[in-house]
């Protein structure tokens, strides 16, 4: 069991450490293809804080922002995965913490109607990110219960002679 238990997480954590890997190569002086990709959806992240608490009471630029996004998306997938593998609750942590931050930034299927083709494609991407949340949280749980029932067992008392 404890084989097939490592296998299993070697390949759910291979999709972060091979994107982060990806992400990582690709980086360069301007962030890469997923800074170009992150930079219209901060740009939507703004506009809407702008609408809510106003326009000149919070000032960031989109590009530099972006760039940070990706080397800490690359950070988190990275070392949360590696992490993972090995068994870590924290690893599993980062990765949920990751999933929770991007998801629903990155695929924001309702910006956009039932009926054009990307609302399908982000829905579907969204929802994938949303198992692999439940699987970490699963994760989590289970490693929790088999830690608590670890200390319930006490030590068998010896026997007066």
């Amino acid at each position: 069991m404890g084989f097939f238990s490592f296998l299993g997480r070697v390949l759910f954590a291979s999709i972060f450490i091979l994107s982060a890997w990806q992400m990582f190569n690709e980086f360069g002086k301007d962030g890469g293809p997923a800074a170009k990709e992150w930079a219209p959806k901060l740009g939507l992240v703004k506009e809407f804080i702008e609408g809510n608490i106003g326009k000149n009471n919070l000032y960031f630029d989109v590009k530099p922002l972006a760039r940070t996004f990706v080397a800490t998306s690359v950070f988190l997938k990275g070392f949360g995965g590696l992490l993972f593998v090995l068994g870590s609750s924290f690893g599993a942590f980062l990765l949920i913490f990751y999933l929770i931050l991007t998801t629903p930034i990155l695929y924001d299927f309702y910006n956009y109607d039932i009926g054009e083709p990307k609302f399908s494609v982000l829905l579907y991407e969204f929802l994938q990110c949303v198992a692999f949340l439940g699987a970490l949280l699963f994760f989590q749980g289970m490693k929790n219960s088999i830690l608590r029932k670890q200390q319930k067992k006490k030590a068998p008392k010896p026997k007066a002679a």
